[in-house]
C-alpha cells in the first residue's frame, strides 16, 4: 500500500513537474519593436538638430538662383559679418592673420576647399579683399556662399 501511494503520488508529480518544463521553452524571438520606436525618435532628435550646428557666425546672406556645390568633406568657412569683422570658422580674424591661419588647419594644404560667406549689409570691397588675400596665398579652391533665393 506504501507503495502504490507512493507511486500514485510521485508520478503525478512527475508528470505535472515534466509539463511544467516542456511548456516553458526559452524565447527564440527578438522584440524590435522597442528598439525601432527609439531608433524613430533619434532620427527626428539628429533631423531637428543637424540644421542648427551648421552656422557658426549669424549673417545674412545675399540670395542666388545658383545650384548648391556637392562635396564629401566640410570645407574651410571665411565669414565677414556685417560689421566687417572677419571669422575663420567661429573664431575672429585678423586680415594679415588669417592667411597664416588657413595655412595651419588646412589638411589638404592649398588644394582645400575654402567658403566665403559675406553679409549682404557688409561693404562688397571688404569681401573681396578678403578673398584676394586667400587666392593671392595660393590657395585655388574659393567660393562664395549664398542664400537660396525664394520664389
Amino acid at each position: 500500500m506504501g507503495a502504490s501511494l507512493h507511486g500514485a503520488g510521485g508520478g503525478g508529480a512527475g508528470r505535472r513537474g515534466r509539463r511544467r518544463r516542456s511548456s516553458i521553452a526559452p524565447m527564440s524571438e527578438i522584440n524590435v519593436t522597442p528598439f525601432v520606436d527609439v531608433m524613430l525618435v533619434l532620427l527626428i532628435v539628429f533631423m531637428v538638430a543637424a540644421p542648427l550646428l551648421t552656422v557658426g557666425v549669424p549673417i545674412e546672406l545675399p540670395d542666388t538662383k545658383a545650384k548648391p556645390l556637392q562635396g564629401d568633406k566640410e570645407p574651410l568657412t571665411i565669414t565677414v559679418n556685417g560689421a566687417g569683422e572677419i571669422y575663420l570658422q567661429e573664431n575672429l580674424v585678423e586680415l594679415d592673420t588669417l592667411v597664416p591661419k588657413l595655412l595651419a588647419i588646412s589638411g589638404n594644404g592649398y588644394n582645400e576647399r575654402i567658403y566665403v560667406r559675406g553679409d549682404k549689409l557688409v561693404d562688397y570691397g571688404k569681401v573681396m579683399k578678403v578673398m584676394g588675400t586667400v587666392s593671392s596665398a595660393g590657395f585655388k579652391r574659393i567660393g562664395l556662399v549664398t542664400a537660396p533665393e525664394d520664389k
